[in-house]
């Protein structure tokens, strides 16, 4: 098999090495008319292609992956399968004004007629509960919050795991189980894309404790500095920020550090100076199962 990482996604070298695959790269040419150009280097015909891409700021970078994924196929590849650690395109999962589209389905629809497979780390769902409600092709999901508690255990002593609003009260529970640390979540009322108002839980029961703030994802980072604030407001120690997926919006990092963050980790789903947790590792052996899984349809559940 060969893996084919889009440009960007280099650093995830690693992935090939556990897949036991070669390596080859995909150049993509842009014309001075905006249009682009794709070609693979390595031999696909007759292999396993495993494409690997990164779908921060997605727009410029979906079009060159389909591109290359049809590319494949018409090489000869007998499989064409995505490893995309970070999925976008998932908040816009119902119509929530008269005349809008659900982009949620569209994009899937558009990968699912482009690959056989794809594996990615913590899809950010609401609505929907599992990729298969969005995907018409084999979409594994895997988890990074046994490694986000790994590194709390190696830097953190007695944390207590706090979750910036509601919507994060799985991660905050998953992980204080994993590090036998108490947990609890913010209170958070939205005022627009910026803008939101934090409310700090009643912490009395652990003072003494590091608080560790805990999200799948930081894309302005205005939730997670508000409770960064409302901490530091209530004289906690400052906290340690840990994300999987580090977007960060323009401005965002130096916005959450300003607000007196102690540091900030996020896995390299996306890359970014936060990356200190790695998961490729787990997505190896998730694409290992979805080889197999195609060459032996029958083999597994």
């Amino acid at each position: 098999m060969i893996v084919l990482p889009m440009p960007g996604c280099e650093r995830l070298g690693r992935l090939a090495r556990e897949l036991h695959g070669a390596t080859g790269a995909v150049e993509v040419h842009r014309f001075p008319d905006g249009e682009v150009r794709v070609r693979l280097t390595g031999t696909v015909e007759g292999e396993d292609v495993t494409l690997v891409a990164g779908f921060d700021r997605p727009d410029d970078k979906v079009l060159p992956l389909l591109f290359a994924a049809a590319t494949a196929r018409d090489l000869g590849a007998t499989s064409v399968g995505l490893v995309a650690p970070y999925l976008p395109y998932l908040r816009q999962d119902r119509r929530f004004q008269a005349g809008e589209g659900i982009s949620a389905r569209y994009f899937a629809r558009l990968l699912s007629q482009a690959v056989d497979w794809l594996v990615t780390v913590d899809p950010h769902l609401h609505r929907i509960g599992t990729l298969a409600e969005l995907f018409s092709v084999p979409a594994e999901a895997v988890h990074a919050a046994p490694l986000l508690a790994g590194w709390i255990r190696r830097h953190v002593e007695k944390p207590i795991v706090l979750g910036p609003d509601a919507e994060s009260i799985q991660w905050a529970a998953s992980i204080a189980h994993l590090v036998d640390a108490p947990y609890a979540v913010f209170g958070k009322r939205r005022a627009g894309d910026r803008s939101v108002e934090i409310t700090l839980p009643d912490l009395a029961a652990h003072a003494g404790r590091r608080p560790v703030l805990v999200d799948d994802l930081v894309s302005t980072a205005g939730t997670m500095a508000a409770a960064v604030r409302a901490l530091r407001s209530a004289g906690w120690p400052a906290p340690v920020c840990l994300a999987v997926h580090g977007i960060f919006a323009d401005g965002a990092h130096d916005a959450l550090r300003d607000a007196g963050a102690a540091a900030i980790v996020t896995c390299n789903t996306i890359a970014h100076p936060t990356n200190g947790i790695d998961v490729q590792g787990l997505l190896a052996d998730a694409a290992a199962r979805r080889l197999r899984a195609w060459h032996a349809p029958t083999a597994m559940a």
